[in-house]
């Protein structure tokens, strides 16, 4: 029986080695057999390439389980390499009893070899458990989409609904997503066999990823589809119309389901990720849930006091009350005139700057002068 390669032994570590002391020892032995180290030795490459196989089965978790079960499966009779596999006895079997097929490594392991009780190669089965599948590519979900989104200051306060324009991948309006050109004739891949997936690696222990030719859909047509070049699907714009949440802020996202990039052989559309750039305003700024705006007072106002009308976010009025000698940088708080969100609300500060005039009558001077004499004021 051909047996699988030990790849532990490849890479010299232990079976029980964690995926860290798998790295390290990967990077190790890449450096070491790189082609650009040893390019006057060809056997370095071929090691070189051993090794990446290796590495890239028990250096994934995920394929690291699937690879031990295997060699758990050796163990019973399916293949050697695993621990506690015994020497078989008798003679060598031939290649039709599974034994290994002329022209074909002895050290290789291929799921096809295998057929117990006319039931069937096993190779289907254990191929689909790295990613292949025969007669067909697998349905796979759609790409997530990611973009940023500005937003008025306002809208973002409030809450809203704004439009974004999107460039996505959609299906082929011309060939509906199987990339013919109308009244091509239709056959099967002659690259995968049909399959949509071919396999990469060398040795037995192979991985699966989609055909180059079909693009995993296992057929080729006889002339592409002119619209999409034969790839199924093209990049188009979409408008959107996104709800805001009240009280967002710059950096935040929100996901819409199903929004994003079309799947690949009838899998969902992906998603469609959303960041928030919130544009600045002219009036308001923003400190958490509270507003803070700027109060411009003429020189008699702040000095005798006044009464002066604010705008609050939602265009109502509220009048505030300004105390005689107020000066510069003077705050004042509106409760409850701030930003909403999550049941609660921040306020609006209102904050005092002061605005001196640019030119003067000669007859406003006189009197600037008088008050500055009679306050005892000095410039």
């Amino acid at each position: 029986m051909a047996q699988t390669r030990d790849y532990y032994a490849v890479l010299g570590v232990a079976s029980s080695a964690t995926q860290d002391e798998i790295k390290k020892a990967y990077r190790r032995l890449a450096k070491r057999y790189h082609p650009d180290a040893n390019q006057n030795d060809p056997k370095a490459t071929d090691r070189f390439k051993e090794i990446s196989e290796a590495y890239q089965v028990v250096g994934d978790a995920e394929k690291r389980k699937q690879y031990d079960d295997m060699r758990r499966l050796g163990g019973l009779g399916f293949g050697g390499g695993g621990p506690g596999a015994g020497a078989r006895r008798g003679p060598a079997p031939g290649p039709g009893a599974g034994g290994a097929r002329p022209g074909t490594d002895p050290g290789a392991f291929r799921f096809q070899d295998f057929d117990i009780g006319g039931l069937g190669g096993l190779g289907d089965l254990f191929s689909s458990m790295f990613g292949g599948q025969r007669g067909k590519s697998r349905e796979e979900q759609g790409q997530t989409v990611e973009t940023t989104l500005e937003v008025p200051f306002r809208v973002a306060a409030l809450g809203g609904r704004i439009p974004v324009d999107l460039e996505v991948t959609e299906e082929c309006g011309t060939c509906h997503g199987n990339g013919a050109a109308p009244g091509a004739t239709v056959k099967v891949c002659p690259e995968c066999a049909g399959r949509g997936v071919i396999s990469f690696g060398q040795g037995g222990f192979a991985v699966n990823r989609p055909c180059p030719m079909c693009m995993g859909r296992g057929q080729v047509p006889s002339e592409r589809c002119p619209t999409c070049n034969g790839s199924g699907d093209v990049r188009a714009r979409r408008k959107l119309m996104v709800q805001v949440p009240a009280g967002v802020d710059s950096g935040a996202k929100i996901r819409l389901k199903g929004q994003g990039g079309r799947g690949a052989s009838g899998g969902a559309p992906g998603d469609l990720l959303i960041t928030f750039q919130v544009q600045p305003d002219r009036f308001y700024k923003r400190d958490g849930l509270d507003l803070i705006a700027s109060l411009p007072l003429n020189i008699v106002q702040a000095t005798l006091g006044s009464k002066v009308r604010v705008a609050t976010l939602d265009e109502k009025r509220v009048t505030i009350r300004i105390p005689p000698g107020t000066s510069a940088g003077k705050r004042f708080r509106i409760r409850g005139q701030g930003i909403a969100r999550d049941e609660r609300r921040g306020d609006l500060i209102v904050e005092v700057t002061i605005v001196a005039p640019e030119k003067l009558t000669e007859e406003q001077e006189r009197l600037m002068r008088e008050f500055a004499s009679a306050a005892d004021l000095k410039f």
